[in-house]
């Protein structure tokens, strides 16, 4: 068993590996207006979106998304994310993978 530290106010990757689990994650905050740019990893990438309101974009689909919500976006989708403001969001990004292999697109 693993308990790692992370600071609510700061964005973290945590790599399943170095901890003997099979998926990994990302550990989202965000300012207003900020996201990632669009890319896409060869593994599912689900998200529950914690605090704010968040914009997604997966090919050409568009979703938006709130506080309690789940979006899954399936191996190989091109997609990003924006926090739509007007406060700060948190999300729980779970990489299905022991380790974070993204490609950027733009």
């Amino acid at each position: 068993m693993s308990v790692i530290n992370t600071n609510p106010l700061e964005t973290a990757q945590i790599e399943g590996a170095a901890h003997g689990a099979t998926i990994s994650l990302i550990l989202d905050y965000s300012d207003a207006g900020m996201g990632p740019r669009l890319h896409r990893h060869p593994y599912d990438e689900t998200w529950v979106v914690v605090e704010g309101n968040v914009a997604f974009q997966a090919g050409d689909g568009r979703h938006r998304a709130g506080p309690g919500d789940v979006v899954i976006i399936p191996a190989g989708a091109p997609h990003k994310f924006t926090n739509e403001g007007p406060g700060p969001s948190q999300l729980v990004c779970i990489h299905a993978n022991p380790t974070v292999i993204g490609e950027w697109l733009e």
